[in-house]
């Protein structure tokens, strides 16, 4: 199956170029806040050298005479959902793998446009030129995603047939792996993607973990990631405006709980729970926060989701004085029957691995481990045992 990959580079900064015109042509970088950092979202088209979560501090030590712009997230979610719905027109299986890339299904489509330009022609035709949008097409995600990073604005580029040629040359930056990857990557001295292929998956896999292997198949052109088409039920979306700025808790957990009693009063006669949402909020400077929550077993009432929204609020404190919060319900979820054993014994640990899931799952970690023999005949006694998480 081919598949197609559009990449919008600049898209934060165009959803606010195209709220306020002025900012057209002058330099500008639009930063988000993470914890106690501020990051690099996105950027001007000119502005050499910068990428996305970059720190700052190094984006000014390059660009120092540049525009600010705080992120608004929630509008820039907006914007991408109606451009995905704008391609789902064309073809129904699209998946917005991030903001500014989608990825699309481009089989099963001969009948609608003959050829394969007539297919990027009639994306193209959906989406703002102000995008400006670059599209890749080929047998896999990577591989798409490549060829869309290395076309110019409204460019196109089709690769066929043995990619090898194509992969070495390019440089190791174009890998969808984080930043911190990518600047190990730089500390070794591998620049190319030429580089990468001649190094074996085991040492890859010693300095770089479970995605060392993802970099050693990246780099032959192996990607087996499917696609995600966007799920058919309809994402539930409520903010609220708060009377005054503030910092406390109490007041952003009332603001909070009237959103949910909202949520919970469209989806509770339907008997649904909430299986996962995004909770954010924006504050009076323009700092956005953000958490996506989990919810090991569907929350089907006001109060448990609150208390786990609580939690998160207190772990994550806000950057600043909060003026609006906001969330957005990305999973309904039905509630799970569970028929527990007869014996004593077996319930007693099924409580026991219960309770555990549910401290790994809030503490977002493994919190129990096990001592594994592994090396029983190793001379090193720290060789010999390892912690392995328990076995559930």
């Amino acid at each position: 199956m081919k598949i197609l990959c559009i990449l919008m580079l600049h898209f934060p900064l165009a959803c606010e170029a195209r709220r306020n015109p002025a900012l057209a042509g002058r330099p500008a970088i639009v930063t988000h806040a993470e914890g106690s950092s501020r990051l690099v979202l996105g950027f001007s088209p000119g502005l050499a050298g910068l990428q996305p979560d970059m720190p700052l501090q190094q984006a000014l030590a390059r660009h120092g005479r540049v525009e600010l712009i705080p992120a608004d997230v929630p509008h820039y979610r907006t914007v991408f959902s109606g451009l995905l719905d704008r391609l789902e027109e064309i073809t129904p299986l699209v998946e917005g793998a991030e903001l500014g890339m989608a990825y699309l299904s481009a089989g099963g489509l001969e009948l609608l446009y003959p050829d394969e330009d007539a297919l990027i022609d009639a994306v193209y035709k959906a989406i703002p030129e102000a995008f400006l949008p670059q599209a890749g097409l080929a047998g896999n995600k990577f591989l798409a995603y490549l060829a869309a990073r290395r076309c110019p604005p409204g460019g196109r580029r089709v690769l066929a047939g043995d990619s090898g040629a194509f992969l070495r040359e390019l440089p190791c930056d174009e890998l969808p792996v984080s930043l911190k990857t990518r600047e190990k990557l730089r500390d070794f001295g591998i620049a190319a993607l030429g580089d990468l292929m001649a190094l074996p998956t085991g040492p890859l896999m010693a300095q770089f973990g479970p995605e060392g292997k993802r970099l050693a198949e990246l780099a032959l052109g192996v990607d087996n990631t499917p696609l995600y088409p966007r799920l058919l039920e309809r994402a539930i979306e409520e903010s609220v405006t708060l009377p005054s700025v503030t910092v406390s808790l109490p007041a952003i957990l009332v603001a909070v709980e009237g959103i949910l009693a909202r949520v919970f009063a469209k989806i509770a006669p339907a008997g649904l729970g909430i299986g996962r949402l995004s909770l954010w909020t924006r504050t009076w400077n323009a700092e956005h926060w953000e958490r996506l929550i989990q919810f090991k077993e569907p929350a089907m009432e006001l109060k448990t989701a609150l208390g786990r929204i609580r939690r998160v609020l207190e772990d994550y404190p806000q950057p600043g004085p909060v003026e609006q919060a906001g969330l957005r319900v990305e999973q309904l979820a039905c509630p799970r029957g569970r028929q527990e054993s007869l014996f004593r014994e077996v319930r007693a640990r099924d409580h026991l691995a219960e309770d555990i899931r549910r401290l790994e799952f809030r503490q977002g970690s493994p919190q129990v481990y096990r001592v594994k023999e592994v090396e029983p005949w190793s001379r090193l006694p720290e060789r010999r045992y390892v912690l392995a998480p328990t076995d559930r």
